[in-house]
């Protein structure tokens, strides 16, 4: 059952983060001061409601899952983990409670848009890391994959 759980959160968390990425850069590029608001907003709510519980999920159970095992291919997700969580807690995060705040307040200028900038490298860096933990996990749990397979 934990597999599953762990699969599931990754996903609805990758999801969650290429969704916020995807429609920022398109209301950024296409969109009106208001409909940025609005994005910015539901980025926040309920963006984050979904987010951040998919995360915990999918840490907890991948450090369940992987506290015995040596595995290389766990041991590079390891090694990704803190990159990750460092990233959305110190940057991703208040970035998009800030980005929010702002764009609700209609200021929209060169901070908001270095902010802006900000944000969508590391939320593009999350997004790489966290589809290289996917492939990794799908290698792990491939029967082509495993040591025994002829």
């Amino acid at each position: 059952m934990k597999p599953l759980i762990h699969r599931m959160g990754a996903i609805t968390a990758t999801v969650c983060i290429a969704t916020f990425f995807t429609s920022t850069l398109l209301v950024e590029l296409l969109g009106t001061a208001q409909s940025i608001a609005t994005v910015k907003s539901l980025i926040v709510m309920p963006g984050l409601f979904i987010l951040i519980p998919a995360i915990a999920v999918t840490g907890a159970t991948g450090f369940a899952m992987s506290k015995a095992r040596r595995h290389p291919l766990v041991m590079k997700k390891k090694r990704r983990m803190p990159f990750i969580a460092i990233n959305g807690l110190f940057i991703l995060l208040p970035a998009a409670i800030v980005l929010n705040q702002w764009a609700a307040a209609g200021r929209f200028d060169s901070g908001f848009y270095w902010l802006q900038a900000i944000e969508l490298v590391a939320g593009a860096t999350n997004l790489v890391l966290m589809f290289l933990n996917i492939r990794d996990g799908r290698k792990m749990t491939d029967p082509k994959e495993q040591p025994n397979h002829a």
